[in-house]
């Protein structure tokens, strides 16, 4: 069935404001809303979608801390107020029932996902309005802290700006090292999501206003080329590949959202939706979304979203 499909991603501040992205390339894509201004890079591997011309893969595959991985959801945060890190979950939602479409072996899966990848998940696949989120701190695989002042920050930017590939490391710049350090953050990754596993340490972190916060999330499981989920062995659970295109293409092309999300407010604060589209839906030789640059920026914005400028 994979040859039937075709991938559309799209990215905005909500659910309603929506607009096509590049894959695969480092140039970000830039959303601003009254809540934050965010960079996003979305790499796929073996990517197939549009726009028509997205290259097939990133140099990021090749990096060795990344070769496993099928695809990423890398990405910088900067708040435009104060946010506590227990408000901020990061997942997946659905605007409709899902329940009657997962696909067999489905409650295995999510045993191994609660236990082996992600133990601070938690959500109701069977709701009317099905939703699985994880807080932001436990959940996301790489966490850096940037700096607060200006000009450290503008530091950090012409670093980056000389780097060909983009791969963002747990840590800190500047005095981000002093905000880990004063609330006792692990220095590796993995210590830091099991840091926050525990409910008080994410409610004293606080996602400050003005500062700089680059996160990525991915991993070898969800493969967008054959649209699979393919889940290793744990414990006396069996490895097992659930093939989950027909589900998902029998449920409408019900898109598969991630989402960052104040859950305190239930409001969104960035959207990324994978789409899967019937390929003869697809207008012959449509153009490739326009991508990247100023236009882009303008189009992503939210309405409402105030009068910040992104640099």
């Amino acid at each position: 069935m994979a040859d039937e499909y075709i991938l559309s991603v799209t990215a905005g501040p909500n659910y309603e404001d929506q607009n096509p992205i590049g894959i695969n390339t480092e140039e970000p894509t830039r959303i601003t809303s009254s809540h934050l201004t965010a960079s996003l890079r979305v790499r796929i591997q073996n990517y197939r979608g549009l726009p028509k011309d997205s290259p097939k893969t990133s140099p990021y595959f090749s990096h060795p801390k990344h070769e496993k991985d099928l695809y990423s959801l890398s990405f910088t945060v900067t708040p435009k107020e104060d946010l506590n890190g227990h408000d901020l979950v990061f997942g997946n939602d659905f605007d409709h029932p899902i329940r009657d479409k997962l696909p067999p072996g489905f409650n295995q899966a999510f045993k191994i996902a609660t236990w082996f990848i992600d133990p601070g998940l938690y959500g109701d696949v069977y709701a009317d309005e099905p939703y699985l989120y994880g807080p932001l701190l436990s959940s996301i695989n790489v966490l850096r802290i940037g700096p607060k002042d200006d000009r450290e920050q503008e530091k950090v930017e012409e670093v980056r700006a000389n780097e060909e590939l983009l791969v963002f490391e747990e840590g800190a710049d500047g005095d981000g090292e002093q905000v880990r350090e004063e609330l006792g953050m692990p220095h590796e990754s993995a210590a830091r999501q099991k840091h926050f596993l525990q409910e008080g340490k994410l409610k004293d972190f606080t996602f400050e206003k003005g500062r700089e916060y680059s996160m990525d999330f991915y991993n070898p499981y969800l493969d967008f080329n054959d649209f699979s989920l393919k889940l290793p062995a744990y414990g006396f659970l069996p490895g097992i590949n659930i093939p989950v295109l027909g589900s998902w293409a029998s449920s409408g092309q019900q898109p598969l959202r991630y989402v960052l999300k104040n859950r305190k407010t239930d409001e969104p604060l960035f959207v990324v939706v994978f789409t899967l589209l019937p390929k003869e839906e697809v207008a012959e030789g449509e153009k490739p979304a326009e991508v990247g640059g100023e236009k882009e920026e303008a189009a992503i914005s939210a309405a409402g979203g105030g009068d910040d400028e992104l640099d």
